[in-house]
């Protein structure tokens, strides 16, 4: 199909291959992606691919992927690495709510080889939650801090913690939430300096920061 054009090069570019964002393709032009992938032999992550689409594949690709419903991710000729990798990157969710983002970013993690350990359910409204981590998070040199709702997590972590903080605000909430948009807003005007912010529910964003972030530091492969 002459519409797809898989950007195979970008890992020599950048240092991580091109992912597959799936929301919006057909199902012909899904499965023509991965018949691309394979035949080049390479690998990929497909990202927002929800289950239905996932099971309009056929069985033979399906069986090649390694798929998670609630991430809507899957991994296509991925291989884990053989060692366990340090946790350099600390995922910390201000709610169980808030995990589709949180693990969204985790599993594009792990594709990139990073090590991450996960916090969950430790927003500000029991900020006792919080706290008790507040020792081991100071020792990640890279916390993705994902919070809707009023977005208050990402600003009392930036104000605890040394490490490069990555905020990720998601749709969770009601009303004057707006979809995302208040979290969104409260972290690029958060008085915490140095905070970097990416899109609303982006956890895959959210992922190549901090894997780009590591790389610049050294503690990336």
């Amino acid at each position: 199909m002459g519409e797809i054009r898989l950007d195979f090069e970008r890992t020599e570019r950048v240092g991580f291959d091109e992912a597959i964002l799936c929301a919006g393709k057909s199902d012909t032009q899904l499965r023509t992606i991965v018949d691309l992938v394979l035949e080049r032999d390479e690998r990929c992550l497909l990202t927002r691919l929800d289950e239905a689409a996932y099971e309009n594949l056929p069985p033979q690709q399906r069986s090649l992927l390694d798929y998670d419903p609630v991430s809507r991710t899957a991994y296509l000729n991925w291989t884990p690495p053989a060692e366990r990798v340090s946790a350099d990157v600390a995922v910390v969710s201000a709610g169980s709510s808030d995990m589709p983002a949180a693990a969204e970013a985790l599993r594009t993690l792990a594709y990139l080889g990073v090590g991450a350990r996960q916090f969950i359910d430790v927003g500000v409204a029991g900020l006792w939650r919080l706290l008790e981590h507040v020792e081991t998070l100071r020792s990640f040199p890279v916390i993705i801090a994902v919070a809707g709702m009023d977005g208050a997590l990402p600003s009392v972590l930036g104000g605890l913690v040394p490490g490069v903080l990555i905020c990720l605000p998601t749709s969770t909430g009601y009303g004057a939430s707006r979809g995302g948009e208040t979290a969104l807003h409260a972290a690029l005007a958060s008085c915490a300096p140095g905070l970097t912010v990416v899109n609303i529910d982006n956890g895959y964003g959210a992922a190549c920061a901090a894997f780009r972030t590591l790389r610049a530091i050294g503690r990336g492969r």
